[in-house]
Order: C-alpha cells, then sequence, then structure tokens
C-alpha cells in the first residue's frame, strides 16, 4: 500500500539512498529541507518542501498542519520535530548517535577508562552535563522522542562514511596517497576498533525499520558495519584500491600525534557496537560489506577531493604537515634503534595453549589418526 512519507533532510550521505528505497516501494515521498544544497541525485519522482528544521515556527508554516504515514527526521532539532508531528503521524523514525553513552566521549567515566566491548543499547547512558554535555544533550532529546512519540524507532548512528561524508575520515589516508607521500603514522599498530557504519547500511537499517513497524516500534538501535575494521586494515584497504602500498609507522600512543584524526578519541581504546539487537528483530546484514565500502569511498574522494584546507580538512583536524611527520619518524627511528634488547635467561613464549607460528611445536612428528 502507498504511503505518504515525509523525510526531514534527506539530501545527505545517508538520505539519498533512503530515497531511492522509499521510491523503490512506491511510496509518496516528500523531503523537508532549507533548499541550500539540492542534490542531484535526489529521486526526480520526490517532492520538496523547503523550510528551516531548526525554526518551529517556520516548519509548522511549512506542513500546515499535514499529516503523514511516516515520518523520517534526520536533520534538524530533533526534540522540536518530535513535538510538531506529535499526533500527526503513525511512524515516526529518528536518528540520533552513540556519544549518548556514558565514556563514549569521555572514556575516563569508566574505570579502567574506556567503552564495554561490545556496547549493547542497554549500556549505562551520560548522566549528567557536567559528565559530558553533548552526550546529556543527546539523552534528553531521545526521551524526548519517546515522549512525543511512544512507538517511534530511534536509530543510533556511529560514525559514518562514504560519498558526500563532510567528515571524510578517508580523506586522512587519501590525501596522503594522492601527495605521494609513502608512510603514515598510526598508533599502537593501528589495532584501535572503531565502529563506522557506510551510508547506504545506515539507510538499509532505516528502511528494515520502516518495513517492520510493529517489530521496530519503540525501539532504540545501532548500526554499523558488520565488520568493524582496525585502523590499520582501513589504511592498507584505502592504499590498495588507489594501487598503492603506505609504510605504516607504528608509534606509542603518546608519541603518534598524526595519527589523532584516524582515532577520533584521546585514548586508543576500542569502539564497538553490539548489532545483536536490529540483526535478532528486523534482520539487519550489511548492504554493502565494509570492505567494498573502503575502497568504493577511497576511489570517490581520489575522484572528488575537498578543497585543501577546506571545511572537511577543518572539521578533520588534520594539518598534514608532513615536514613535522618526518622529523617525528626519524626521531622515532633513531631512538628504537639505539634500544639493544638483553639476553632473557629464558625466553618467554605465547603460552602453552599457543601452537601458531613461533608457539608450541607438536609433540610427536607423525600425527596417527
Amino acid at each position: 500500500m502507498t504511503q505518504r512519507v515525509l523525510v526531514i533532510g534527506g539530501i545527505g550521505p545517508t538520505g539519498i539512498p533512503l530515497l531511492r528505497g522509499l521510491t523503490a516501494r512506491g511510496h509518496e515521498v516528500t523531503i523537508l529541507h532549507r533548499g541550500l544544497h539540492e542534490s542531484p541525485d535526489t529521486p526526480a519522482d520526490v517532492a520538496h518542501l523547503h523550510a528551516d528544521p531548526y525554526d518551529e515556527a517556520d516548519l509548522r508554516a511549512a506542513t500546515d498542519g499535514t499529516t503523514f504515514d511516516a515520518v523520517f527526521a534526520m536533520y534538524g532539532r530533533l526534540r522540536m520535530i518530535a513535538e510538531v508531528f506529535r499526533d500527526r503521524t503513525d511512524r515516526f523514525i529518528s536518528v540520533g548517535g552513540v556519544p549518548v553513552y556514558r565514556g563514549f566521549m569521555n572514556p575516563w567515566l569508566n574505570d579502567p577508562p574506556g567503552l564495554p566491548v561490545p556496547l549493547p543499547e542497554n549500556a549505562p547512558l551520560v548522566e549528567s552535563p557536567a559528565e559530558d554535555d553533548k552526550g546529556w544533550r543527546i539523552r534528553r532529546t531521545e526521551e524526548a522522542v519517546f515522549a512525543a512519540h511512544p512507538r517511534a524507532t530511534h536509530i543510533r548512528y556511529p560514525y559514518v562514511y562514504g560519498p558526500r561524508q563532510p567528515v571524510p575520515r578517508e580523506w586522512c589516508i587519501v590525501r596522503r596517497v594522492l601527495d605521494g607521500r609513502d608512510r603514515i603514522v598510526v598508533a599502537d599498530e593501528g589495532l584501535t576498533l572503531h565502529h563506522h557504519a557506510f551510508t547506504e547500511n545506515c539507510a538499509h537499517a532505516l528502511l528494515l525499520a520502516f518495513d517492520q513497524p510493529d517489530a521496530a516500534s519503540g525501539r532504540c538501535y545501532h548500526v554499523g558495519d558488520e565488520e568493524v575494521l582496525t585502523i590499520r586494515q582501513v589504511i592498507d584497504l584505502v592504499a590498495a584500491a588507489l594501487d598503492r602500498e603506505l609504510e605504516v609507522v607504528s608509534m606509542p600512543y603518546e608519541l603518534a600525534i598524526p595519527a589523532r584524526p584516524l582515532l577520533a578519541q584521546p585514548l586508543p581504546t576500542h569502539r564497538v557496537l553490539d548489532l545483536a539487537a536490529i540483526r535478532a528483530d528486523l534482520g539487519y546484514h550489511d548492504a554493502v560489506p565494509a570492505r567494498v565500502a573502503i575502497a568504493h569511498t577511497a576511489h570517490w574522494l581520489a575522484a572528488n577531493p575537498p578543497e585543501p584546507g577546506g571545511i572537511e580538512e577543518q572539521v578533520l583536524t588534520d594539518p598534514f604537515d608532513y615536514a613535522a611527520e618526518d622529523a617525528l619518524i626519524a626521531a622515532w627511528t633513531a631512538a628504537t634503534a639505539s634500544i639493544t634488547v638483553p639476553e632473557f635467561a629464558t625466553l618467554p613464549g605465547y603460552g602453552l595453549a599457543y601452537s601458531g607460528p613461533g608457539g608450541r611445536p607438536r609433540t610427536q612428528a607423525d600425527f596417527e589418526p
């Protein structure tokens, strides 16, 4: 059955694949945005309303009491939007963020610092503005959404990547490749796991919630790629996609200053989301596997490079200061070369349970079936 759907936002990185999915299902779709940045990728049969979703009077005037079968709130002041559409839609599907969790932005709130791995939806949330002002505001917004729409579905996004992402993490790698760099600094071998979600996978999750209203009613869900890649793996995949190799220079976190934009946090601890709920309730699986998505993003950024020193690089806070990076690498190389490893009376091993390379040898030369 055709439904009347309003998408607030809809022209951003996850909005376009959402619109494609809704129109492919035959629904009557309207997007509401300020009209400042129209996207050529918006499906032609989508109607446009131009209004400011941060301004309540403007939003009410633009929609003029109209009801919709479903409203997707992806942009603007979410608390206000939820209130404006109270009793005006059967389905309210909203997008928020994982900084709502206690310790996501301030890892020292937990002892030891960092988040539980994996992080479930029922993990402790930020408890006060003093702990984390942004996280507290996100929590209060979620509460306002469900107060206005008890049957709402709220999707907590992690960091999102893909074409047209205004904070393109992979640009930290792609630009170095394009600039002819052959080395990149990482912290602690680049082994930090930081959950990201490809744009099309986010849209796929929203569509699953829309298609299954009974299962998704009144629920908060994580979305993220099913495979959580380490920073080192992301670097290797981006370089391979661009037919290059980058020497990964590993340093302790405290020294690996150029690695901060890729870490996107003040510690090298893991941020991994539990996806069990969205898998069990809605049958979520990636629309695009993470390794394919990373390569696609690398190609897109190489073909559509952000302006050097422009807003994307300012938001990433990567200065691409290669002279400083080279000086740091030279100092680190000299320091490690000066270390003499002492001879151990008994060489430490990997434990008797380990039988891989360099581990415990077989007790018998021949296997007897």
